[in-house]
């Protein structure tokens, strides 16, 4: 979920030539070619190779043989350094290139040849047995006279020959501007609304008076009419838009459409049925997230695959995994639990407001109105657990928290009964990837209050949940969890370093003021006793406003607390109190919902969308969703319940997010094993996955290259190398699956 950097290789230098870099070209110039000899004309300099390839010039191409078994794209490589760019200039990068046998997809890169090589752009064309030309433009980020073209060959099994020729970057050029295709100008939630629910619709248009609108069913017949309300211009999306509310219609069936102003939209369903299946496939993406079992293609058919990051090279194996060099003098065993998000990492903090969030769901379906345990017990998810009498959604959250607890620093050494804040590789890896084919040596990283919080919090919540089902585990998670409490308290300020990005995201915070509060709830929820009690009272998060415009995150789990205390059946002192201030805050959130002309319950400042903007709309949902368990007030569940339209289509770019979901969804998530765009032999991410969703700040080259100056809603592309924008990771899921099983939970 953050940043991704390539590490580069040591080159084998073709020609050692002294060269003189062209001057940067100011924006506005000239075209001015910043490659040089990119047509082989002139033999070979200034190209290199990495030293597994030797590469020469073949009909006017140079070509190279790449042999196989090389593990990643920058293991075999071929380049050109001293490329000059300007920042802010926008660039043709082109080249002709082919691959035989054909199906090879090599990564082109533009980006810093020296330490610490950063990719400003990158694309993955797939190479057919003849010359195929291929054209991007990207905008450059930043001046250098460092920069680099690279053809990164390596990672496939077998040996195969690259060619390339008519190698360009070009400066000066106009901007290609990218116009995504948003379909019909009607934008609905393109699964399904509740029969007794809410039902709008957004209309683009530039019409500002009211319009007619039709609301048809499968065979084309009218069945409710009505005129449309004017709302302006959307400033989340720069759109003239106006709202149509057919909520009146009760009527149930599957394939209608919304018709207004000479557009139709795309088809939906006004039926229940949708959110139950939802429900079901967003919980069993995390059945193919596992680390360290072998997914069976029999429970999940084209998802198969051998199990990842055990004692079977190339792994290094995650059950002796040491710590960074120098940091501890033991290793442990860290198999199982769910890879994050689209790399092979896997992290106590992200992973603690994950299995939270499952446990929440079914915790939910224990004291809600409207809870139903049986949706969600045992045999519903269908995973090698399932018969065993216990409900598959807390055996699948299990299968994280059994790796949480092993994450604890073992008594007897330093920092005892902390937490590891995270394991993963040393160094990046690339895309296509395998968990079971990453060579990266694995590593601990030091141990942070946070981390050591997320597991007293979680465990403290297994030990009630689990109880009627495992008591010895019930009784080892509660041990854990005193434990992690206790080195918490003495050590309440050891925060994860900011800079200890490489090779996976840092998760870094220097607050623990919300998890010291969280956990105290947990535990006093579980034991009853006065010491945590006495903790959560005099939190200074008790009785503070903590939701803000995003109500939780990994980072912010003050709320979680705020829930738990109010729903989970306690003696606490003042819990009126607390169930009232839960109410408070899904009043702003639905204030924001009825302001909204997309009407999801998100605004954030200046309309700058945040990474993973889509958890953090369903997390405010939650929020809307427990003031209707709690009051039992009807706005609050058709809030919660409209908020899932964003979400599955009634949003500006005409899509939904979830995979599987809705005539046009996000299919290319970023990810090493989800990874078809990249290899066809590898599946697109499986029904239920949600994509991160709009992100302002593009972070990743892909995105820059398309979307910059892009406005909130359009800040995102269904593209597998936009990680800014379009990840997939466990905690957003976790999100579209507690709101799915309670718009589920409606009918």
């Amino acid at each position: 979920m953050f940043r991704r950097r390539t590490s580069a290789l040591a080159v084998l230098i073709l020609a050692t030539a002294t060269l003189t870099a062209l001057p940067v070209a100011p924006a506005g110039a000239d075209e001015v070619e910043q490659v040089r000899n990119g047509t082989f004309d002139n033999g070979t300099a200034p190209w290199w190779t990495t030293g597994n390839l030797t590469a020469a010039v073949t009909g006017g191409q140079l070509c190279t043989d790449v042999p196989g078994g090389t593990a990643d794209a920058w293991d075999a490589i071929v380049g050109q350094n001293d490329i000059t760019l300007a920042k802010g200039e926008t660039y043709r990068f082109s080249f002709t290139a082919s691959g035989s046998p054909a199906g090879h997809a090599p990564r082109a890169v533009v980006g810093l040849s020296v330490d610490p090589y950063d990719t400003w752009f990158e694309a993955r064309p797939t190479l057919t047995g003849g010359d195929g030309t291929y054209s991007y433009t990207f905008t450059s980020p930043v001046d250098t006279t460092q920069g680099q073209v690279a053809f990164q060959v390596g990672g496939a099994t077998d040996a195969w020959r690259f060619c390339m020729d008519d190698i360009s970057v070009l400066g000066g050029v106009a901007p290609v501007p990218y116009e995504p295709d948003t379909g019909p100008r009607v934008r609905v939630n393109q699964v399904a609304y509740l029969p007794a629910g809410p039902k709008n619709a957004t209309l683009v248009t530039s019409s500002t008076g009211r319009l007619a609108w039709e609301l048809k069913n499968a065979r084309g017949t009218t069945v409710a009419r009505g005129r449309t309300v004017p709302r302006g211009v959307d400033a989340s999306s720069g759109q003239n838009v106006q709202t149509i509310d057919f909520g009146a219609y009760r009527g149930k069936g599957k394939g209608f459409t919304l018709v207004a102003d000479g557009e139709t939209s795309r088809p939906f369903d006004i039926d229940k049925g949708a959110y139950e299946r939802l429900r079901t496939d967003a919980l069993k993406y995390y059945y193919t997230q596992r680390s360290g079992i072998e997914i069976r293609d029999s429970l999940r058919p084209g998802y198969g695959r051998a199990a990842g990051h055990l004692d079977v090279a190339p792994n290094t194996g995650d059950s002796k995994v040491p710590c960074q060099p120098g940091r501890c003098d033991y290793t442990l065993d860290v198999t199982g639990g769910w890879y994050d998000a689209g790399d092979h990492g896997k992290y106590v903090v992200n992973g603690g407001i994950t299995a939270w969030g499952l446990m929440s769901e079914y915790e939910r379906s224990l004291y809600a109105r409207t809870g139903q345990p049986r949706t969600l017990g045992d045999g519903t998810l269908n995973i090698p657990e399932s018969r065993n009498k216990v409900p598959d959604i807390l055996d699948e959250a299990r299968w994280e928290l059994e790796f949480l607890l092993k994450m604890q620093v073992p008594a007897g050494k330093p920092l005892a009964g902390m937490a590891h804040h995270k394991i993963h590789d040393a160094q990046w890896t690339g895309l296509p990837l395998l968990p079971s084919k990453d060579p990266q040596q694995r590593e601990l990283h030091p141990p942070t209050t946070q981390a050591t919080l997320n597991l007293a919090a979680t465990a403290a919540q297994a030990a009630r949940l689990y109880r009627p089902y495992d008591r010895a585990f019930a009784d080892r998670a509660l041990k854990a969890a005193r434990t992690a409490w206790a080195a918490a308290e003495a050590h309440p300020t050891m925060y994860a370093d900011p800079s200890d990005g490489e090779g996976g995201g840092t998760y870094d915070d220097t607050n623990a003021t919300d998890e010291f509060y969280w956990a105290a709830a947990e535990l006093y929820l579980t034991t009853g006793e006065k010491k945590f009690a006495d903790h959560v009272q005099h939190s200074p998060l008790y009785t503070a406003d903590i939701f803000g415009n995003v109500a939780f995150d990994w980072a912010s789990t003050a709320v979680p607390a705020r829930l738990d205390l109010a729903t989970v059946p306690s003696r606490l002192p003042g819990r009126d109190a607390v169930r009232r201030s839960v109410a408070k805050a899904a009043d702003s959130y639905l204030a924001t919902l009825t302001a909204h002309p997309y009407g999801l319950p998100y605004a954030p400042a200046g309309n700058r969308y945040d990474w993973g903007s889509n958890s953090q709309i369903l997390n405010n949902a939650v929020v809307v969703a427990v003031a209707y368990d709690i009051t039992g007030k009807s706005r609050y569940r058709d809030g919660a319940v409209q908020s899932m339209d964003y979400i599955l289509g009634r949003n500006a770019l005409n899509q939904s997010y979830v995979t599987g979901y809705g005539a046009v969804s996000s299919q290319n998530q970023h990810s090493r094993w989800y990874a078809h765009e990249l290899d066809p032999a590898l599946p697109n991410p499986p029904h239920g996955t949600l994509a991160g969703g709009a992100n302002s700040a593009l972070q990743d080259p892909f995105a820059q290259s398309k979307l910059t100056g892009c406005v909130g809603q359009f800040c995102y592309i269904d593209d597998i190398e936009s990680w800014s924008t379009n990840e997939t990771a466990i905690n957003w899921n976790a999100a579209l699956a507690w709101m799915a099983s309670f718009v589920a939970d409606q009918g």
